[in-house]
């Protein structure tokens, strides 16, 4: 799957989070809506967290060298 269907598939996600997070906090859904609306957001909450953690993995392999890991700060070039 492209990097940039990822994206926005996670940005789509919060977004949801986000407006489900605001319609319960308005108190105005029943409470058989409001646990369907839980639902969807802890669904959608391991959903993010699992692209999160695939994208922290991937960052990690690209980043290991010789078997060993190195941390390298994005806003500094990478010293040979």
């Amino acid at each position: 799957m492209p990097a940039t269907k990822k994206k926005v598939e996670l940005e789509t996600s919060l977004q949801e989070l986000e407006s489900i997070v605001s319609q319960m906090e308005s108190g105005e859904l029943s409470l058989e809506q409001s646990l369907k609306a839980f639902e969807q957001g802890i669904k959608l909450t391991r959903e993010c967290q699992q692209r999160l953690t695939d994208a922290e993995t991937q960052v990690k392999l690209l980043l290991e060298q010789n078997g060993e890991l190195t941390l390298n700060d994005f806003d500094q070039p990478e010293t040979l």
